[in-house]
């Protein structure tokens, strides 16, 4: 059993699909979403690796403003400004809601740990919800390294005053599943697209295909 459940947030609890609107209205593509938001977490994960630390919101900024340069359209405060602000209206995955109410009737203790900005999400989860069901939103703010760096994990146990080994991770990206198990927690691969899971990360200790799932599964 585990004590407090933490979870990922962009994809993992917030489907992001409508943000390709925004790149939309802005000019480009739907599809630079995906190109975007990898060259984001490449760049976070990059700086945390050599001890350095910059924002999720200013790695977005210059990495859109780059995109719309390249598109030959003038990168504007407003255009990235309404792009960004996109995060804070996105809907949860349908499954979230009421797993983790069924989790929390289970009496784990639930947290958030996202290497965006904790405050980005709050409408997110107020309107999905599922406020009430966490007991912290946590950001690497604090310890200055991205998850999946071991600091980030265990910055997320101090807040909550547990070990990390009666912690678990769930989220739907593999690299993040292996951060939290080399650093102690157990990890929880949520896998809504079925997609195999990398066989050069740690493995899960559960694959589950929502929170539902996960419920009935830490419900046992």
């Amino acid at each position: 059993m585990i004590d407090v459940l933490v979870l990922d947030v962009n994809e993992t609890l917030t489907d992001m699909e409508p943000l390709r609107d925004g790149f939309e209205a802005a000019g480009l593509p739907r599809h630079t979403l995906d190109e975007w938001f990898a060259a984001i977490l490449r760049d976070g994960f990059a700086l945390t690796a050599v001890g350095a630390y910059a924002t999720f919101r200013d790695l977005a900024t210059e990495l859109l403003e780059a995109h719309l340069t390249a598109a030959g359209i003038e990168p504007t405060p407003e255009t990235v400004g309404d792009v960004l602000s996109g995060f804070t209206r996105l809907p949860l995955h349908a499954d979230v809601a009421p797993g983790l109410q069924k989790i929390h009737e289970g009496g784990i203790r639930i947290v958030t740990l996202t290497n965006g900005a904790a405050a980005m999400s709050e409408n997110v989860f107020r309107n999905g919800g599922i406020l009430p069901f966490l007991e912290h939103r946590l950001d690497v703010t604090a310890p200055q390294r991205w998850k999946p760096h071991a600091d980030a994990y265990r910055y997320a146990a101090d807040a909550c005053g547990v070990p990390v080994e009666r912690m678990a991770l769930a989220a739907v990206h593999p690299w993040d599943i292996d951060g939290a198990r080399r650093a102690g927690l157990q990890g929880y691969y949520i896998d809504r697209r079925k997609t195999p899971y990398p066989q050069a990360f740690q493995e899960p200790d559960l694959t589950v295909p929502d929170f539902e799932a996960l419920a009935v599964e830490l419900s046992r």
